[in-house]
C-alpha cells in the first residue's frame, strides 16, 4: 500500500505500534515482556541514597528498584524529589532519571522548572505562530510553567491544542502536588506503544486499530526478519547488525564488487538503512561501524551521510569519529528497549 500507515495491534499478548511507509517497516514500538520495566516518561516520586563518587550523580530508590541521577548536586539522602525515567536501564545497571520533568503531549510540552512560551522553528508561517501563541496565552494564563508547543501544532485543530494545553498543565499541578513524601512512588506511567504512536509519529494516511492488522498489511513478515542481523542492501551489497554486551557491531559487505568504487556504494546504502534498522530494533549505546573498504579520501562524504541521516533519525546520536583502524564509533541514547526472542518467535 502506498503511503503511511500506523498499525496498532497486539503480538504475543503484547502491545505494540508499527509504522509502515510505502509497505517498507519503518519504525516499531513494543512492551517490554516485564511488566514492572519502567517506561521512558514515567514520573516518580523518588528517595535520594548515596553519591556515586565520579560519576558525577547520585543513586536514587524508586519503588521497584534504583535510579541514576546525573550532575546532580545539592541533593541530601534521604530527601523526596521527582525524577523522569529518559531512557532503558542497560543490563544489570541503573534506570537513567533527570530531574527535569516534561509533560508531553502530541501538540503541547509543559515545562513545569522552565517557564516561558515557545513555538516549534519548524512552524514558520507567521500568521499560524500569531495563532498558536494566543491559543498558548489563553492556555497558561496565570501559570507559571513553561510551554513548548510542537511542529505537529502547524496543521493541528485549534480545539485540540488547546485540550492539550489544559491537560498538560493540569497533569503538571497534580504531580507536583505528590512530589512530598518520604517513600518512593510512581506519580504517572510512561506512554505505551499505542500512545506514543499518536503522539510522537507524524500524520498518517491510515491508521489500522482493528485486531490482526500486522498481518492484513504484510508487517508481521518484516518484523519478524528484524531477529536476524543480516540486512540485504541494494546493488547486492549486505550489513550485519549485532548486538553485544558492550557495543552494536555494524559489518558493511559488499558482496561479489571488492572495487573501491562498489565499497563506497555500498558503505552509504548501509548508512542510509542504519537508522531505521536501529530504530526497529531498539539498539543504542555505542555502535561501531566496520565499513566496507574505500579510499581514504572518501571520509567526507560518509561523515557528510552520516550526519544526514541521523539529524532527520530524531534520536539523539553523536558521531565520534573513525578510529585508528578506520572503524567509524556512534553512540546513541537507549531510549528504545531492545527486541527480544519472546516478541519474535
Amino acid at each position: 500500500m502506498k503511503g503511511t500507515v500506523i498499525i496498532l495491534d497486539h503480538l504475543r499478548g503484547r502491545e505494540v505500534a508499527a509504522r509502515l511507509v510505502d509497505g517498507r517497516l519503518e519504525d516499531f514500538l513494543f512492551t517490554p515482556a516485564d511488566p514492572d520495566v519502567p517506561l521512558p516518561g514515567a514520573i516518580y516520586r523518588a528517595i535520594v541514597e548515596r553519591p556515586m563518587k565520579g560519576q558525577g550523580g547520585v543513586m536514587v530508590r524508586l519503588p521497584e528498584g534504583t535510579g541514576f541521577l546525573r550532575q546532580a548536586k545539592g541533593l541530601a539522602a534521604g530527601q523526596a524529589i521527582l525524577v523522569q525515567v529518559t531512557g532503558f536501564a542497560e543490563g544489570g545497571k541503573a534506570v537513567p532519571v533527570t530531574q527535569r520533568v516534561l509533560f508531553k503531549s502530541r501538540y503541547a510540552i509543559v515545562t513545569p522548572d522552565a517557564p516561558g512560551l515557545n513555538i516549534s522553528r519548524a512552524i514558520r508561517e507567521e500568521e499560524r505562530r500569531a495563532e498558536l501563541k494566543a491559543l498558548a496565552d489563553d492556555g497558561m494564563e496565570g501559570s507559571l510553567h513553561g510551554l513548548i508547543l510542537r511542529t505537529a501544532a502547524s496543521t493541528g485543530p485549534d480545539d485540540d491544542i488547546a485540550e492539550d494545553i489544559a491537560a498538560m498543565r493540569a497533569a503538571a499541578d497534580a504531580i507536583l502536588i505528590d512530589a512530598e513524601g518520604d517513600t518512593p512512588e510512581l506519580l504517572l506511567d510512561g506512554p505505551a506503544p499505542h500512545m506514543l504512536a499518536w503522539r510522537d509519529w507524524p500524520e498518517p494516511d491510515h491508521v489500522e486499530s482493528e485486531p490482526g492488522g500486522l498481518d492484513r498489511f504484510d508487517a508481521l513478515s518484516a518484523i519478524e526478519a528484524l531477529a536476524s542481523p543480516h540486512v540485504t542492501l541494494p546493488g547486492g551489497a549486505s550489513m550485519y547488525i549485532e548486538p553485544t554486551r558492550a557495543l552494536v557491531a555494524v559489518d558493511v559487505n559488499t558482496g561479489g564488487d571488492t572495487s573501491p568504487a562498489a565499497g563506497l556504494k555500498a558503505n552509504i546504502e548501509a548508512i542510509r538503512a542504519l537508522p531505521r534498522q536501529l530504530r526497529c530494533r531498539g539498539l543504542g549505546g555505542q555502535i561501531v561501524l566496520d565499513l566496507a573498504p574505500f579510499p581514504k579520501k572518501d571520509r567526507r562524504p560518509i561523515e557528510q551521510q552520516l550526519r544526514a541521516v541521523f539529524r532527520a533519525d530524531g534520536i539523539e546520536t553523536v558521531l565520534v569519529g573513525f578510529t585508528g583502524m578506520g572503524l567509524f564509533e556512534l553512540q546513541r541514547k537507549r531510549e528504545r528497549l531492545p527486541l527480544d526472542r519472546g516478541l519474535l518467535q
